[in-house]
């Protein structure tokens, strides 16, 4: 039997932001939530509140997102795949770049590994843009709010600097499954 993430001290802690904003976006980041936690060798550590979101660089509704850590025993590549086959199984378009989407799984961090990775598929850790999204910052703050950034600020520093642009507003949802 395989070792579980739970167990394993050579378990990897991974961040993933999820959003979505076709169809049902609120559910549709609560499905991709539990189908996560059915990926091999990957445990669900930890889940942030859904937050709405207008998009950024982009056209369409507006998103719901959320961040989860991640434990893994899994490497980078074998995740990316994973989420992207995830992508695919929830109907995701790849019709241009940042078009609305119904689902959209980024990995966004695996411990402090850096790497620049053509692929395919191509894999860049941190994610290049991580540092430029409070849609992504604010859940991982959530999460992990003394967590160092790329750029050498913590989580919360970078989030408090990227809120002061309208463009950049979150909104915490109060929104339960029923």
């Amino acid at each position: 039997m395989p070792a579980s993430p739970d167990l394993d001290p050579s378990a990897s802690k991974a961040w993933v932001g999820i959003g979505a904003n076709l169809g049902d976006p609120a559910n549709t980041v609560l499905d991709a939530i539990d189908a996560l936690e059915t990926l091999p060798h990957t445990r669900v550590d930890a889940r942030s509140n859904l937050w709405r979101t207008k998009p950024v660089d982009a056209p369409g509704p507006y998103y719901v997102n959320a961040v989860v850590r991640l434990r893994i025993l899994l490497s980078p590549h074998a995740l990316l795949s994973a989420l992207l086959e995830l992508e695919n199984q929830f109907g995701r378009e790849r019709s241009s770049p940042n078009a609305p989407r119904t689902l959209d799984l980024d990995l966004l961090m695996v411990d402090d590994l850096t790497l620049n990775d053509e692929g395919p598929p191509a894999l860049a850790l941190p994610h290049p843009r991580l540092c430029e999204r409070a849609f992504v910052l604010a859940p991982l703050a959530e999460l992990d709010p003394g967590l160092r950034l790329p750029n050498h600020e913590r989580v919360e520093q970078t989030l408090d600097h990227l809120l002061k642009n309208p463009n950049q507003a979150v909104e915490l949802l109060a929104y339960f499954r029923t």
